[in-house]
């Protein structure tokens, strides 16, 4: 084996262009889902923009925008006016996502949905509480009706990240020809802040410990992977993303479907944070996290930074 000075790494260093012919890790759009939050009324954040909420008029110019930028890929999160305790507006005919699916009908985006109740519970828990506790089993037919309500409205793709036991069953009941991209590795993370402001989906008391996974744990992730794919799920998902690197990694050497990463709200303001404080470069602090991702073996990566990603590519 060649040694120095024979052997000079720095050699595919030197330029801009070698490094991009010889790059292993290649960010493309492609690969990319905006999430966008649509409620009753608009609600800009100057702070973090990609966490800002839509009407559903709003929206529709907010998916142009995203088309002309060349995203191919959205994710909705619904927003709606009231809330009860079954989480009930989250299979309404006549709910915020499924006007905003329709909405959207026509455009090249493919329209995927988020399937929780916790936007839409009174007491901000993924499911039917029963004994101060969700109830797994009681919560599957709701988590099911809401999927067929979206597909029926205009979705691509359908979403679970309650993490009940069960829910990819029991919406592939539902919906044989649908895809199910299943929030498989979800984590009980303290990053998700941010997403819960925007959402407005923090629970009311406890927390999601419950159901959610301990981040402590890997192998369990991989069950839980197990699991989705013999209940019919077609992609998996870790999320979040950056402090379970190891996890994506664990998964795609695991399993051969599709995988996902959702690099989720609170990595995302940290980065906006620092930046503003000008700590760091937002742009190549970006760049380099999605990119970390994606090198991990993530093949779809859920980012609020798919649309400034569109403009810096």
């Amino acid at each position: 084996m060649s040694t120095f000075p024979v052997t000079r790494l720095r050699r595919l260093r030197r330029t801009s262009g070698i490094r991009n012919l010889v790059r292993e890790t290649r960010l493309d759009l492609d690969d990319f889902v905006m999430p966008l939050f649509v409620g009753p009324e608009g609600l800009a954040n100057e702070d973090l923009p990609g966490l800002s909420r839509h009407s559903v008029e709003t929206l529709v110019a907010e998916a142009d925008e995203l088309e002309r930028l060349g995203v191919r890929a959205v994710i909705l999160f619904g927003i709606p006016e009231e809330k009860d305790d079954e989480g009930s507006g989250a299979w309404d005919d006549d709910g915020i996502v499924q006007r905003a699916l329709r909405a959207l009908d026509g455009t090249s985006l493919v329209r995927l949905t988020d399937v929780c109740l916790c936007e839409y519970t009174s007491h901000g828990h993924c499911g039917v509480i029963r004994d101060g506790e969700v109830s797994n089993d009681e919560t599957l037919e709701l988590i099911a009706r809401a999927a067929v309500s979206h597909v029926e409205a205009g979705a691509d793709a359908v979403c679970p990240s309650d993490m009940m036991d069960g829910r990819v069953a029991a919406i592939r009941d539902e919906l044989p020809d649908t895809p199910i991209v299943a929030y498989s590795a979800k984590y009980a993370s303290a990053f998700y802040g941010p997403f819960r402001e925007a959402a407005e989906s923090a629970p009311a008391f406890g927390d999601r410990r419950g159901y959610q996974m301990d981040p402590a744990n890997v192998r369990e992730a991989l069950r839980e992977c197990e699991q989705d794919v013999a209940e019919g799920a077609d992609v998996l998902m870790v999320k979040p993303a950056l402090p379970y690197l190891d996890v994506i990694r664990a998964t795609r050497e695991r399993f051969d479907l599709p995988l996902a990463a959702y690099n989720v709200s609170g990595e995302y303001a940290m980065v906006k944070a620092a930046a503003t404080k000008g700590f760091l470069d937002e742009q190549q602090a970006a760049i380099e996290s999605l990119t970390a991702i994606k090198r991990a073996g993530a093949d779809l990566v859920f980012s609020y930074w798919t649309k400034e990603l569109a403009r810096w590519l």
